[in-house]
């Protein structure tokens, strides 16, 4: 098969995987235009539609389904083995793509980031931040971060952060002429802000004291997607939030916010980077592990 098949093959896979022409033209660092010529390229060559195409939406054909379904696989072993090479290099090279719970990205990645990318010229990093549960293998990434609950058993797991723990915060302002929580049951007294999963279900506010798990179905007028939207409303005296300690932390340091249930907020269990077991693992993973553990 000559170079210009394999690439027109890669394109139409980028194309399959979003169902998008602009995105498959991201992914591929390349115009829409450019993907669209070699989508056309590709169905006169094999005589088949591929792509059902309107103003608005991208499908499969049924033709284009088969062609999916048999030559993503070929290619992500075909990626696979050429990114077993890295394994061979001294210096971590290419793009290591990572995807990561948004609630908790900016203070597990910060320093890691700066560090891993000074030292490694010739790596690049691409971050997905999506709080989506997301099959990494699927979805194309080399590595993802979850709690240890939500891995799956095929996976390579290393702990990468030990200590994580909620934290209950309000500001002074909503404290003010409220009898602050003793206890989680108190917290049906109080406003409380929402945390909205990409799904749409409600995050309950998890507590453990002594042996006794209490979970919470809080009530609140705002609900949001974001723990940065969370901290924000609590600061402003609307209600509530239930958020990363480390995301409150600047917070609660200059007075903006107090926490109150603190002893009714345990630790959770800790984080980890996961990737797909392979016997050859890059150089620039290594160096991700690294990075993260330190």
């Amino acid at each position: 098969m000559e170079n210009a098949e394999l690439a027109e093959l890669a394109v139409f896979a980028a194309v399959a995987k979003h169902l998008s022409f602009r995105q498959a033209a991201t992914d591929r660092g390349t115009s829409s235009s450019a993907i669209s010529h070699s989508i056309r390229s590709l169905e006169a060559r094999v005589g088949v539609r591929l792509f059902h195409r309107t103003t608005r939406s991208v499908s499969l054909t049924e033709a284009g389904e088969m062609l999916y379904a048999q030559l993503n696989p070929a290619l992500s072993s075909m990626r696979a083995a050429v990114d077993g090479l890295n394994s061979y290099r001294a210096t971590p090279f290419g793009t290591l793509r990572l995807n990561v719970p948004t609630s908790i990205a900016p203070f597990v990645l910060g320093d890691a980031m700066e560090s891993l990318l000074r030292r490694n010229p010739g790596l690049k990093l691409e971050v997905t931040a999506t709080d989506t549960l997301v099959d990494i293998v699927e979805a194309g990434f080399d590595a993802g971060i979850r709690f240890g609950e939500r891995l799956s058993q095929d996976m390579v797991a290393v702990r990468i952060k030990s200590k994580l723990r909620f934290a209950v915060v309000g500001s002074p302002g909503y404290f003010e002429g409220r009898q602050i929580p003793a206890t989680p049951h108190d917290l049906q007294n109080h406003t409380c802000i929402r945390y909205a999963f990409p799904s749409g279900a409600i995050l309950n506010w998890e507590f453990l004291k002594n042996g006794e798990a209490i979970h919470v179905d809080v009530n609140g007028a705002l609900t949001v997607d974001s723990q940065e939207l969370m901290v924000e409303a609590a600061v402003r005296g609307l209600g509530l939030a239930y958020v990363w300690e480390e995301r409150a932390a600047p917070y609660l340091r200059d007075g903006r916010l107090e926490r109150c249930l603190d002893d009714w907020c345990a630790v959770e269990e800790g984080l980890f980077l996961y990737f797909p077991s392979r016997r050859h693992q890059s150089a620039g993973l290594k160096a991700l592990i690294e990075a993260l553990k330190a």
